[in-house]
């Protein structure tokens, strides 16, 4: 929310009968163009778009292996047999946990819960949980969020006797590779079963090359990212999938219309995870939101409250921005236990002094991350690191649960690919965070030999290998990078150029249809050209904010907000018109300021009066 000069402004100038679907519809043509921006024209499509429901949700059983998983767990849970879920540290995981557990239990399945400790068992289920696992007579594993990659630990598990399911939707691990005769379905190394499917790539001599899926040799794998599985939406995150699985084993069970109440808490996990706000997602995300503003979890209201929310504004944003932190921050500094015992609470009590300490807990990661991007800046600029297309920083004393924070800040800041790094024993572990140019998950495969484990999507991963390997693991990925110098200049897509004069409370209202926004529906950006600045008022706890005044060539009016750098934004204002333009701006008097600015619009409700605003997303000078 900064100016750039290497910024790219784009205006989208897709083609459609905007008039026709306005008729048809009900909606405004500037609605109507921006649904077409989105792909959104054909009449099914823009009917499922503006009205989501839960009819539009796909029947789980069309997910592959999700019949088996439930004919399981419906025989283990007859037999009385110990089942233990195996979740991760982060929201998703927290949520799948808890969507599992209180679900099974609502089945009277004998069942507990485990989630891997981040500085202690790292990433997914590993040995020692199977072990302890054992040790406590664990008769079947489940896990939820993890497992996909899993090859050792789910063979080891079925040594000792235990039946295994995996449900997970992380990328499914694979290996380039020749045609040598391997069929699908044959048994792999170490007890993976290998599924084979070609690449578009060609392989030397003109050979077509050959992509090998492995999968973990698991009693039941459930996972929509499987390349035979027909499951219409691949996108779903960790809960979601274990919301379909509970789905489909209410279904069986006759209770079908109580699994509706897991639709919020899959919401708040795809939010979190990042996951597209398209198809299906958006149907989870528009229903659990609708859900969650009348929610009866006393954690969730009083985290809802520690924050100071509005229950009827609650938005996809207060999920990824306000309650996500919150519930990763225990998995983050202490264990994610805490995330899933909040959810789980019953009394006000409890439920509000784990609100508070999950609200505390984040603000201190708030300042640990703004350190640790801190330093990892300083590095990026006084090391020679800005030259690299790839960044992989090192930050030895960094706590390594915020390496993935602090990579998507470096991320934002310079456009790039962005790795941070941390000691962990004798290791380095930790994240990364892509740009759309870069598939993260397919370069890691590359470097593979380097690395001692990895997983993640194209946009995030992770990692851990040996200290010695960090400079080589460095220069290999920025070897092997093609991205080139238009790919890192930050793209700004525009919908369209629109004077202030079209800004009404009721387009206002009809932008809303177009909620929940995020990634894969991002929230629409307007422009206008050399807006006058008649005011400018530094807002704030700092003052480092500003609310403008602003008039367009045709004499319309309106309050602008801008929550970006305002000493940045000042200082080149002055370098542009002069400290006593500048000066003038804020005293209110005649100044030769103005800018280009692209924006969202809005209403300001103060003291019973509403009026049209704008927010400020960018800016040229």
């Amino acid at each position: 929310m900064r100016g750039n000069m290497k910024e790219k402004w784009m205006v989208k100038n897709k083609k459609a009968d905007f008039a026709e679907m306005s008729r048809r519809f009900g909606i405004s043509e500037v609605i109507a163009r921006l649904m077409v921006n989105r792909d959104i024209k054909e009449p099914e499509q823009i009917e499922a778009y503006l009205h989501p429901s839960k009819e539009r949700l796909h029947q789980p059983l069309l997910m592959k292996n999700m019949g088996e998983a439930c004919g399981i767990l419906q025989k283990k849970i007859a037999q009385g047999s110990r089942i233990r879920i195996i979740g991760d540290y982060d929201v998703d995981g927290v949520v799948s946990t808890y969507i599992l557990y209180t679900a099974l239990l609502r089945l009277r399945a004998n069942v507990d819960y485990r989630i891997p400790d981040r500085i202690a068992d790292g990433y997914g289920v590993n040995r020692s949980m199977i072990d302890r696992a054992a040790d406590d007579q664990i008769d079947t594993i489940l896990t939820c969020d993890n497992g996909i990659s899993a090859m050792e630990q789910v063979e080891y598990a079925k040594s000792l006797g235990m039946t295994v399911i995996v449900t997970d939707h992380h990328d499914i691990p694979y290996e380039e590779e020749k045609p040598e005769g391997v069929s699908a379905g044959a048994e792999g190394p170490e007890g993976m079963t290998v599924q084979e499917e070609r690449s578009e790539a060609e392989g030397p001599g003109g050979t077509e090359a050959h992509r090998r899926y492995l999968i973990p040799a698991a009693d039941a794998v459930v996972n929509p990212k499987q390349p035979d599985c027909p499951y219409p939406f691949k996108g779903l995150c960790g809960a979601a999938v274990a919301y379909k699985l509970i789905q489909a084993l209410y279904d069986a069970a006759g209770i079908g219309k109580e699994a509706e109440e897991y639709i919020p808490y899959a919401a708040i996990a795809t939010v979190c995870d990042v996951m597209e706000l398209a198809e299906e997602n958006r149907v989870l995300v528009s229903l659990g939101l609708t859900s969650l503003r009348s929610t009866r979890n006393p954690g969730l209201n009083r985290l809802i409250e520690r924050n100071g929310l509005v229950r009827e504004r609650l938005s996809a944003y207060h999920l990824g921005f306000v309650i996500g932190p919150c519930l990763n921050a225990t998995g983050r500094l202490k264990t994610a236990v805490k995330g899933v015992e909040l959810l789980l609470a019953k009394d006000e009590d409890t439920a509000d002094a784990l609100a508070e300490e999950l609200k505390e807990l984040n603000d201190i990661r708030k300042n640990m991350t703004k350190e640790g991007v801190e330093e990892a800046v300083r590095i990026v600029e006084e090391t020679g690191l800005e030259q690299d297309m790839v960044l992989v920083i090192y930050l030895p004393e960094c706590h390594e649960s915020l390496a993935g924070i602090i990579a998507g800040r470096i991320r934002e800041r310079y456009n790039k690919p962005a790795i941070v790094l941390t000691q962990s024993g004798e290791n380095a572990k930790g994240s990364a965070r892509s740009i759309e140019a870069y598939n993260i998950y397919e370069e890691l495969t590359k470097c593979r030999a380097l690395l001692l484990k990895f997983g993640g999507h194209p946009m995030a991963a992770g990692m851990s290998l040996n200290l010695s390997d960090v400079e080589e693991f460095r220069r290999r990925l920025n070897a092997n990078c093609t991205l080139t110098e238009e790919d890192i200049i930050p793209k700004i897509s525009i919908d369209v150029v629109m004077p202030l004069g079209y800004v009404t409370e009721e387009l206002c209202s009809q932008l809303e249809l177009l909620e929940p926004f995020g990634k894969g529906n991002a929230k629409p950006l307007f422009a206008e050209r050399d807006l006058m600045i008649r005011r400018a008022q530094p807002i704030g706890k700092t003052a480092k904010y500003f609310r403008f005044l602003v008039e367009n060539a045709y004499g319309r009016r309106m309050e602008a907000l801008f929550f970006g750098d305002g000493d940045v934004l000042e200082e080149e204002l002055k370098e542009r018109f002069g400290a006593d333009e500048v000066r003038k701006m804020f005293q209110g008097r005649e100044n030769s300021v103005k800018m280009s600015v692209t924006y969202y619009p809005s209403i300001n409700e103060y003291n019973g009066n509403r009026s049209t605003q704008i927010v400020i997303q960018n800016y040229l000078l």
